[in-house]
């Protein structure tokens, strides 16, 4: 098997992991101080956070979807599939070299969602557009770092804190889908958004390759 080449590196915010852009024939990883955080062979539950959360939408010819990070741009794809041509889509991701990634050497990989019309993409910390909104969005969708476990920025915890998921269910419309992203399962963490007010759903997701087990969508209603 041929090896991995490195094509790129960026640095995250505040301190944070170093991400190393791979290459091997056509597929693409992202890794993050050694430890992989995203594959183009392997995106099941990028797309699955999208679909589940966007299927719920009452109205998603006139969403307005906020996602937080955008990886490969395999979860703006899946949402840009499931809303209707009106629908607007604001990315909030923190690396700016990851957008410059996804508009040049991976652009192809989800089919240029970027591209989209319907796409906004802003660089800066999705957490700070949340608590600046409320009643905004009627799906909030979050990739962000490893999940709750946060690993890349010691920062992302508060997302996944009561006071982080209090602040999302405040910048949400009402019965507003918010869709998470996990590496593995966290019941402390199902726990959590419970006691904040959502009607949760725990959805684990195989993926090719994955050793062990699933990683994990929870797709949370505001009621």
């Amino acid at each position: 098997m041929k090896p991995w080449i490195l094509i790129e590196t960026a640095q995250t915010p505040g301190h944070g992991a170093e991400l190393c852009l791979y290459q091997r024939d056509q597929e693409f990883a992202i890794q993050a101080d050694n430890l992989e955080l995203m594959n183009s062979r392997n995106f099941a539950s990028e797309q699955a956070l999208a679909t589940l959360a966007c299927k719920k939408l009452t109205d998603p010819s006139e969403a307005r979807v906020l996602i937080g990070g955008l990886g490969m741009g395999y979860t703006l794809k899946s949402a840009l599939d499931e809303l209707g041509e009106t629908a607007e889509v604001l990315v909030m991701e923190l690396v700016p070299d990851v957008v410059r990634w996804n508009q040049g050497l991976l652009a192809h990989l989800a089919g240029n969602p970027l591209d989209d019309e319907r796409v906004t993409v802003q660089v800066g910390d999705v957490a700070q557009m949340i608590k600046r909104s409320r009643g905004s969005f009627s799906a909030i969708l979050l990739d962000v770092d490893n999940g709750p476990s946060a690993l890349t920025s010691m920062d992302n915890h508060w997302l996944y804190s009561i006071a982080g998921l209090e602040t999302a269910y405040a910048a949400l419309k009402p019965n507003g889908i918010l869709g998470i992203w996990s590496s593995d399962r966290d019941a402390g963490f199902a726990k959590r958004l419970s006691q904040v007010g959502f009607d949760v759903d725990e959805v684990p997701v195989r993926e090719l390759g994955k050793k062990g087990g699933h990683h994990i969508v929870w797709i949370a209603e505001r009621i």
